[in-house]
């Protein structure tokens, strides 16, 4: 998962917030990127292949040791902004019966994990942080213009661009 481009989880994004809200890769899927399977709200289930087109899954093929837990949308746009799955602090919901786990597989009760926000909030002032000289006077201002753009999927760099392009 921690391979993943963010293109890739870009185009697994787009197709996400067609037909469903939840996301299982395909483990065993030849090639760099994963098949995936998308879940709707009525439970119903529509899987792509790696270049994003439609699939008849194997029966076993986003099963058991098969496939990975389940994604949230908010948990792709939130990897999709932070460059990519982190391997801290990413919680999924498990596929049976929709309880959240960390990465470690202990339960949320026990464990602190980061929201989407606090992610976006932290890879935003990573790219603040590290491109500090390059960025104008006063972008500070418009904190809650990029924090939005990243929350619908832009990454820290295309968010900073986009306010810079808007208002400087």
């Amino acid at each position: 998962m921690d391979s993943l481009t963010t293109a890739y989880l870009k185009e697994v994004m787009g197709k996400m917030e067609v037909y469903g809200d939840r996301v299982q890769f395909g483990l065993t899927s030849p090639g760099p990127c994963p098949y995936y399977q998308l879940t709707n709200s009525a439970e119903k289930k529509m899987a792509f292949d790696s270049n994003s087109h439609l699939l008849h899954p194997k029966e076993d093929e986003f099963v058991g040791p098969n496939a990975t837990p389940v994604f949230t949308l908010e948990q792709i746009k939130a990897a999709i902004a932070a460059g990519g799955f982190r391997s801290v602090g990413v919680t999924r919901v498990s596929s049976a019966g929709g309880r959240v786990v960390s990465r470690s597989g202990g339960t949320r009760g026990g464990a602190v994990a980061m929201k989407a926000k606090d992610l976006i909030d932290a890879a935003r002032y990573d790219y603040f942080r590290n491109n500090r000289q390059m960025l104008p006077d006063g972008i500070g201002e418009h904190t809650a213009e990029i924090t939005e753009l990243m929350l619908k999927g832009s990454s820290a760099e295309d968010a900073f661009g986009e306010v810079v392009k808007r208002h400087f």
